[in-house]
C-alpha cells in the first residue's frame, strides 16, 4: 500500500447555498491557488419622487416649497449640481423663482454571492488526527494544515475521517467560502420647468395711455372794492314836511275841541 500513490479529493459539507464548505483550513502560501467568482441575484429597483417650487434664491442658497407645504432649505448648492430644463443642463445660478422642480431618487439593490475557492495539492507526509495534517507541496516544502472538526474525506469512493488518511497519499484539498453581499446603487435625476412668461395683452384690446399735462395752479381772483354810492342830488327843501306836521297838529287840536263840546251837551240834558 505504501508503494502505491493515491489521488484523493477532500470534500467539505454543503453551505446554505448548496456549495462546498471548508475542507481544510488553508493558510496563505505560494502553493495555494485562489479563484473568485461572483453570482448576482435579481435586482430590485425603487424610485422616490419629490416635487416642489422654488420660492427664494440667494446666490447658492435655494428655498423650495414642497408639495406637502413644507419648506426645504438647500444651502451652499455646489456649482457642479445640474438640473435638466427643456433639454438643457442648468446650474444653480440659472434657476429662477417660480420654477417647478422634481427630484427622482432611483435606488437599485442587487444581491450577490462572492465565492472564493482555495485549492492546494500535496502528499500526506504526516497526519495527527483529527486536528492537523502535514503535506509535502510541489515545491518540496512541508506545510501544516488544520482539519475542521467533523470533516469527512472521500477515499476510493468511501467516506472517511481524518483517521483514514495515511502517509504517502496524494491529495487535493479545497476551501470554498461563499460571502453574500448586497450592492446598493443610488442615482439622482433632477428636472425642472421654467415659470410661464407673463401673459401678452390681447391684440383686439387697444392700450390707452393717458398723459396728464402739468396743471398750473389756478390764479386767485381778488374781488374789486365796491365803489361808494354817489350822493343824490338835493331836489326839495324841508319846508313841506314842517307844513304837514303843523296841519296834522291843528287837526288833532280841532278834533279834541269837538269832542269836549259834545261831552258838555250830553251832560246838560
Amino acid at each position: 500500500m505504501t508503494a502505491m500513490r493515491y489521488s484523493r479529493t477532500i470534500l467539505g459539507g454543503l453551505l446554505s447555498g448548496g456549495a462546498l464548505c471548508l475542507a481544510l483550513s488553508l493558510s496563505a502560501a505560494a502553493q495555494v491557488q485562489t479563484s473568485t467568482s461572483e453570482t448576482k441575484g435579481e435586482a430590485v429597483r425603487n424610485v422616490t419622487v419629490e416635487r416642489g417650487e422654488i420660492v427664494f434664491i440667494d446666490g447658492n442658497n435655494v428655498v423650495v416649497k414642497m408639495e406637502d407645504g413644507s419648506m426645504r432649505h438647500f444651502d451652499n448648492v455646489p456649482d457642479s449640481a445640474r438640473i435638466m430644463v427643456d433639454g438643457k443642463s442648468l446650474g444653480v445660478h440659472d434657476l429662477k423663482v417660480g420654477m417647478k422642480v422634481e427630484k427622482q431618487t432611483i435606488t437599485t439593490t442587487t444581491p450577490k454571492v462572492i465565492t472564493t475557492v482555495q485549492t492546494v495539492e500535496g502528499t500526506v507526509w504526516h497526519v495527527s488526527p483529527p486536528n492537523s495534517v502535514i503535506l509535502t507541496l510541489e515545491n518540496g516544502k512541508n506545510q501544516s494544515f488544520k482539519i475542521p472538526k467533523g470533516q469527512k474525506f472521500t477515499v476510493d469512493g468511501q467516506s472517511v475521517d481524518a483517521f483514514g488518511l495515511k502517509k504517502g497519499m496524494k491529495i487535493s484539498a479545497q476551501k470554498v467560502v461563499e460571502v453574500p453581499e448586497t450592492v446598493i446603487n443610488t442615482e439622482y435625476k433632477r428636472t425642472g420647468v421654467m415659470p410661464p412668461p407673463p401673459p401678452a395683452p390681447k391684440q383686439d384690446v387697444p392700450m390707452l395711455v393717458v398723459v396728464m399735462p402739468a396743471v398750473a395752479p389756478a390764479p386767485t381772483e381778488t374781488a374789486a372794492a365796491e365803489p361808494a354810492p354817489a350822493k343824490l342830488p338835493k331836489t326839495a327843501s324841508e319846508l313841506p314836511l314842517v307844513g304837514m306836521l303843523g296841519a296834522l297838529l291843528c287837526s288833532i287840536s280841532l278834533a279834541g275841541m269837538a269832542i269836549r263840546r259834545l261831552g258838555v251837551r250830553f251832560s246838560t240834558r
